[in-house]
């Protein structure tokens, strides 16, 4: 690894985050189930790898699907299902949940909320680019989107995760299930299905028991980094795209923000 991709900062989730940066997950009961058995997840929002339960609801999301062994399905539930995921395990091998928010927007009234945000997810020139397009300090519109991944190993658990076609997304390029986790696991984060070079991706380690632990690293110059992961951990990983909006109207959205999330286990 190289020191740019190791880890740079750590502190335990019970101490105070540099910004409220409300990460979006799927978060399985299980991480290995049984063949025959049930996948069941849910999704939340929050911080430090905690956060509150979302219902399934169709009108807050683009896109649920299941992708298990080469084979894609959508998720069907009702509305207000919680858990927003049960379904027999369609097959055996690993299966990769994919939900993508619609669109949401907020109104920053602090300025300084936005920089902390900027500052936190390592945007630089983000600032000198708002003050430079002639931007206000408050009362600007952000828009806002979820691109969420899940590992779940199904029996063996054999297989490979792989480029879901999202806008942006984290790609495991090993499996925590199978192959040895020794050194870490490989990932690539991709923006429109081209990496992501030089960018920052927050990595949210959950023990058995203890703090969740946050560690910062970054991607080579083919969107590559590799994460360093334990046994029995359950792990959320998180890469955020901020590309510039022009607005035609008042009020409109000037930023629009793009949360790519990968969680996963490593066995013990």
């Amino acid at each position: 690894m190289t020191l740019r991709a190791a880890l740079v900062l750590t502190f335990a989730a019970g101490l105070s985050l540099p910004v409220a940066a409300h990460e979006f997950w799927i978060d399985p009961e299980v991480y290995q189930v049984p063949s025959e058995g049930t996948i069941t997840a849910r999704l939340r929002v929050g911080e430090a790898f905690a956060g509150a339960e979302q219902s399934y609801l169709e009108r807050n999301f683009d896109r649920f699907d299941l992708a298990c062994s080469g084979a894609l399905s959508s998720v069907e539930g009702r509305a207000g299902d919680r858990p927003a995921l049960t379904v027999e395990a369609p097959r055996d091998g690993l299966c990769v949940v994919i939900h993508q928010t619609r669109d949401h927007t907020l109104t920053y009234r602090d300025w300084q909320k936005f920089v902390n945000f900027v500052e936190h997810k390592d945007f630089a020139g983000v600032l000198t680019e708002h003050a430079a397009r002639g931007l206000p300090e408050t009362n600007f519109v952000e828009l806002y989107s979820r691109y969420a991944k899940s590992l779940i190993a199904v029996g063996s658990g054999a297989g490979a995760d792989a480029d879901m076609g999202l806008e942006t997304e984290i790609v495991a390029e090993a499996n925590p299930y199978q192959d040895d986790m020794t050194d870490g696991l490989p990932i690539r984060v991709l923006y429109q299905g081209e990496p992501r070079a030089d960018v920052q991706v927050e990595l949210f380690a959950k023990p058995p028991s203890g703090a969740v632990v946050v560690t910062l690293h970054r991607t080579d110059a083919d969107g590559r980094v590799t994460l360093p992961v334990e046994a029995g951990h359950a792990y959320l990983a998180d890469a955020v795209v901020l590309r510039a909006l022009t607005p035609t109207n008042d009020g409109d959205p000037v930023w629009e923000s793009l949360w790519a999330s990968l969680t996963f286990a490593v066995p013990e």
